[in-house]
């Protein structure tokens, strides 16, 4: 097996990991996450609170992408 090949396979195995089979899913993930690194960076404090808010920011972003989905589905 070739050095190449394993680079290959281990890049294949973490885009199947963090990416998955909805690229939306992982682009909101993204977001939520910049938008936390952008409130700690600006003052927020890194309690509870916002460990909370970035916790329902994602699962909206995650409803979001569900709807769309759904609604793609249901225009077929």
């Amino acid at each position: 097996m070739t050095v190449l090949r394993l680079v290959k396979g281990f890049a294949r195995f973490w885009y199947a990991f963090l990416i998955g089979d909805d690229w939306k899913i992982a682009a909101s993930v993204v977001a939520v996450l910049l938008v936390g690194a952008v409130a700690l960076l600006a003052g927020a404090a890194p309690g509870g609170g916002l460990a909370v808010l970035l916790g329902l920011l994602l699962m909206a972003g995650f409803g979001v992408v569900l709807l769309l989905d759904v609604a793609r589905h249901n225009r077929r």
